[in-house]
Formats: C-alpha cells, sequence, structure tokens
C-alpha cells in the first residue's frame, strides 16, 4: 500500500488499519507493519491510497 499526495492527513485511514500502520504528521504514511489488508483504502475518502509500489 502506498499513500499519494492526494493524502490531506485527515487520519481515517489510521483509525481503521487494524495493524496500526498508519502515522500521521500533516500527511499520512504508511510503516513497515503494514500487512497489505487494504482497509485504509476503503476508508480514504480522496483515493489517496493505492495498492501499487
Amino acid at each position: 500500500m502506498r499513500i499519494t499526495q492526494a493524502c490531506v492527513g485527515c487520519g481515517h485511514c489510521k483509525v481503521f488499519c487494524p495493524a496500526g500502520a498508519i502515522e500521521t504528521c500533516g500527511v499520512s504514511r504508511i510503516n513497515d507493519k503494514c500487512i497489505e489488508c487494504g482497509k485504509c483504502k476503503g476508508y480514504c475518502a480522496l483515493g489517496a491510497i493505492t495498492e501499487e509500489p
């Protein structure tokens, strides 16, 4: 999973991440705890999360 420049740092993806793999500081960032489940992608209203590297 990757967060694109469309991210505004709202944090919705962080709330729904079961692995605690998303950090927010201005914008969101996915860390190495990501299990590639895709739940964060489903909760991003801006479509800022992609499965592409």
